[in-house]
């Protein structure tokens, strides 16, 4: 016998991690939207349209359920924003290599624009801090902040070299 239903206007957070454009497999959504009252095809349509910008990348994202009604909201995260950044060429996930090395570069303005999205997700007290977050990832993602090592940049920071703005 199913749960009964969730009150009415009730709202139920689920956070899952799919592939950007692409429907996923209703066979995996089925076990987290199905006891809300949801259709997993129709719940992987919406989260398909709503994910386009980020198309062949990792992302996660917040379907927030009211009334047997979904939304679909794309989390940032650092690592889907710097790839992004890159502009790199669309690739095919299935046909291509994986564990693909990023190794273009960005620009310090792209790091303090992504620093500033991420922001509310942060530990650090201090803006320069959530810049250094936003660089580490940049260097374990494999690219580099003005033809720099992002780890020198960072030292940069450390050191006063590099002034970073307050927001």
């Amino acid at each position: 016998m199913p749960p009964p239903p969730a009150p009415a206007g009730e709202a139920k957070i689920v956070i899952l991690k799919t592939v950007g454009g692409e429907i996923g497999a209703a066979s995996a959504l089925a076990p987290k939207v199905g006891p809300l009252g949801l259709s997993p095809k129709k719940v992987g349509e919406d989260i398909q349209k709503a994910t386009l910008k980020f198309k062949g990348l990792k992302i996660t994202v917040k379907l927030t359920v009211i009334n047997r009604v979904a939304t679909v909201e794309v989390v940032p995260t650092a690592s889907a924003n710097v790839i992004k950044a890159l502009n790199e060429p669309e690739r095919d996930r299935k046909k291509g290599p994986k564990n693909v090395k990023h190794s273009g570069s960005i620009t310090m303005k792209q790091v303090y624009e992504i620093a500033r999205e991420m922001r509310f997700k942060s530990m650090a007290k201090e803006f320069s801090g959530t810049v250094k977050e936003i660089l580490g990832t940049a260097q374990s993602v494999g690219c580099k902040i003005d033809g720099k090592a992002p780890h020198d940049v960072i030292d940069a920071i450390n050191n006063g070299e590099l002034d970073v703005p307050e927001k």
